[in-house]
């Protein structure tokens, strides 16, 4: 009896052994697929049958980092591509870093080529970025929030680290449009002011520098200096037609941007029509001789306020859910 049931341990143990020796044979095969894969390209296309085999099937102790997409023309995603430009960017600064290691890689999805992993993980829009730890399933933080967070590089490579520990130092392709465009503006105004500078006179000009700066306050109250920070996409393609207004809170459009500068602008116009049009402090005898043109301008700055005002409520209400107060439109 004792003999049989050493012999059953010896059977056992000898099982075990086996199974753990092909399993970490299986790790470290799948592991240097992934890595002749990298090497080729940063990100890995994936298909279903990659998918089971490299981020659902054990043995796995990697994390794969994988964005689901549509890239297709047809799909109409114009906020897909740009995602994808900055989702390359941290790849490559990972693949091509001192810090690269095979306990991180980086995947795609496409939606025309992977259908099916999206009904899998019922995901009904693109795109998004998942994070597919080494132990366990996915969690929800494990799907990055673009409105939160931003859609550039810098704010994907802290989400990742956030999730899986791994820095990455994100490594972007010299861009040297900006300091051309500046040396450009510098030189045509250096130009302009040599060639006037035997009359600067409308450097004093307290109309223009006013002008100026009305406009560099509509550009940063509509959010032009976010836009610098966040890099958000000029608007968003969907199968109903282009959205121009970001339904979150947290997030918005380039062009949307442009909607509310132009919104604040037609008020300030409209404001400014009913001031002038009320005489102002000086002048008030020649105004009152003109009473009817006044009354044409306080009724024009009257309807330019209140219908521009409304908008401006408009898609502060569409941005914010439940915000109760609308004007004249909803």
């Amino acid at each position: 009896m004792k003999f049989k049931l050493l012999l059953c341990f010896i059977v056992l143990l000898t099982y075990y052994q086996g199974e753990a020796q092909t399993r970490a044979k299986g790790l470290e095969e799948k592991v240097q697929q992934l890595t002749d894969l990298t090497a080729k390209k940063s990100i890995i296309s994936l298909n279903m049958n990659k998918f089971k085999e490299y981020v659902k099937s054990p043995p796995r102790d990697y994390s794969f980092i994988i964005m689901f997409t549509a890239m297709a023309p047809a799909r109409r995603c114009a906020i897909c591509q740009h995602v994808y430009d900055e989702y390359l960017i941290v790849a490559n600064s990972f693949r091509y870093s001192p810090a690269y290691n095979n306990k991180l890689f980086f995947g795609m999805v496409d939606f025309d080529e992977g259908s099916e992993i999206f009904q899998m993980l019922r995901l009904n829009t693109a795109p998004v970025i998942m994070h597919f730890p080494a132990k366990g399933k996915p969690k929800p933080a494990d799907s990055m929030d673009f409105e939160r967070t931003g859609i550039h590089a810098e704010a994907i490579a802290k989400w990742i680290q956030d999730r899986t520990d791994v820095q990455v130092r994100v490594f972007r392709p010299p861009n040297y449009s900006g300091a051309v465009a500046f040396i450009m503006l510098f030189t045509l105004v250096g130009g302009f002011l040599y060639l006037r500078r035997n009359n600067l006179e409308f450097l004093y000009n307290k109309q223009m520098w006013a002008v100026a700066a009305v406009f560099f306050c509509f550009a940063m109250v509509s959010g032009q200096m976010w836009n610098q920070i966040r890099g958000p996409p000029f608007f968003h393609r969907t199968k109903n037609g282009p959205v121009y207004i970001n339904g979150g809170s947290h997030g918005q459009f380039v062009l949307e941007s442009y909607i509310v500068a132009i919104l604040n602008g037609a008020v300030v116009v409209g404001m400014i029509l009913m001031i002038e049009a009320a005489g102002g402090v000086r002048g008030s005898e020649q105004r009152l001789q003109e009473g009817k043109r006044r009354r044409f301008q306080s009724v024009i700055g009257l309807v330019l306020v209140c219908v521009f005002f409304s908008l401006l409520l408009s898609v502060f209400r569409a941005k914010t859910q439940g915000y109760p107060y609308s004007f004249l439109f909803k």
